[in-house]
């Protein structure tokens, strides 16, 4: 087993350079992060996965479950020292600053999302190796259509975290066709999800409620109830990610972005499903700065071009997601000490 001492990672007779290829997710204590680690484990085991974030140990939940390494993604050479001390063939690129707190803080949203995946991509082209990153609907703006938002359209952004998003696709583009990286991506929608609590996302509003429901039975939503988004559960989420890793190079057409899409609904039908299971659940909804960047955002996404491309096919809907979402929080909440209150269903 593995453990991060003092930044460095240690390991019990193993873990010479070259010894065995290996995988590293950066941003693995984010909300995909989190539940990519642990599919990835299942899938290679659990010590060809590393994950990385910038908190110097991995969370109490997950500590002794593999290795882990302290990784800010924009100091290369500790990245290359990674990448080289473990073997390792496949990056999955998750860390990055998300679209509100990106608002925020912008500067650093620039630095960590663009000069970060620069960072994974340069080093994947002098290695050889095969890198995943996640795009987003960020990437749209108001001059997109709303509705059925094409794979091919104008790409509007109007948040810094978006501007990163088409910059790096732009990016991620160029490495491939210029420079023969086989890096893959998809436009992620709303992820929701009960590993990882929301985590400075627009549409983590989505993921919030269902804390409201069940902590307090109250949830104040900062979009309007009738803010429509894409929405994905994050079982679909997970499988989108392995399936445009695992498809042949030459089934991939789409090198900047794909757009990727499970299910579309509004605030209100979100808390409306909630409380047919919930009974009393009250919503009141008080918008902030980002019911404008909702605005901006697709209502509904044409994702056909990864649907014939590598067979992408989700199989949560709005229903079944809040049915597994009210069955698994519950007994999350209780792992981590919070207090959860009665399920009435």
């Amino acid at each position: 087993m593995m453990r991060s001492i003092g930044g460095s990672l240690v390991r019990a007779g193993r873990g010479q350079q070259g010894e065995m290829t290996s995988v590293l997710v950066t941003g693995a204590n984010g909300q995909i992060g989190t539940d990519l680690v642990a599919a990835l484990r299942a899938r290679h085991g659990a010590e060809r996965v590393i994950a990385s974030d910038l908190a110097p140990e991995p969370p109490a939940d997950v500590a002794d479950r593999g290795p882990y390494a302290r990784l800010d993604v924009t100091d290369e050479a500790r990245l290359r020292e990674i990448l080289d001390r473990h073997g390792v063939d496949t990056v999955y690129h998750l860390a990055s600053l998300l679209s509100a707190t990106g608002e925020q803080r912008p500067e650093l949203c620039w630095e960590v999302n663009l000069l970060g995946l620069r960072n994974v991509l340069e080093a994947a082209r002098q290695r050889g190796l095969r890198v995943f990153w996640p795009s987003s609907i960020a990437v749209f703006g108001p001059a997109t259509p709303r509705a059925e938002t094409p794979q091919t359209t104008l790409l509007d952004p109007r948040t810094m975290y978006g501007v990163t998003k088409v910059s790096g696709e732009l990016l991620c583009r160029y490495y491939a066709e210029r420079l023969d990286v086989d890096v893959r991506s998809v436009r992620f929608p709303g992820i929701v999800s009960y590993t990882a609590p929301p985590g400075g996302g627009t549409t983590d509003y989505a993921v919030a409620i269902f804390y409201g429901a069940l902590q307090e039975g109250r949830y104040v939503c900062f979009v309007r109830p009738e803010t429509r988004l894409p929405m994905m559960y994050m079982p679909d989420a997970l499988r989108a990610v392995l399936g445009v890793m695992d498809a042949p190079a030459g089934a991939i057409t789409i090198r900047t972005s794909y757009n990727l899409t499970a299910m579309s609904f509004s605030a209100e039908e979100l808390a409306a499903e909630i409380r047919r299971r919930v009974p009393g659940f009250e919503v009141v909804y008080e918008p902030d700065y980002r019911q404008q960047i909702a605005e901006s955002w697709p209502a509904t996404i044409d994702d056909t071009r990864a649907r014939e491309d590598w067979g992408w096919s989700p199989r949560f809907d709005l229903a079944a997601m809040v049915e597994d979402m009210l069955v698994h929080l519950p007994r999350q909440l209780a792992a981590r000490g919070e207090r959860a209150g009665p399920l009435h269903r």
